[in-house]
């Protein structure tokens, strides 16, 4: 059995109904160049009780398909944003 992935992000929306988008940066180095490249990536969250708010560090863990675009599920917030709407 595959041991399932838990990631850290930062949510950038919430505006979806139990649902939110979770982005991680990370750093490669270009291969020519030899410099490190900025990349993000997003991911579809399934928070349950709409308790991200915009800004929080959240941690989340894969999980059999939701919908078309979530295989994540929220598992604690790490650190709540002063973010207000």
């Amino acid at each position: 059995m595959k041991k399932k992935k838990i990631l850290k992000g930062t949510v950038i929306s919430n505006k979806m109904v139990k649902s939110v988008i979770v982005t991680i940066e990370y750093k490669i180095k270009h291969i020519l160049y030899r410099k490190f490249i900025k990349k993000t990536t997003k991911f579809y969250v399934h928070d349950e009780n709409n308790k991200c708010n915009i800004g929080d560090i959240i941690e989340f863990k894969e999980t059999n398909p939701i919908s078309k675009k979530k295989f994540w599920i929220l598992l604690r917030i790490l650190k709540k944003s002063n973010y207000l709407k």
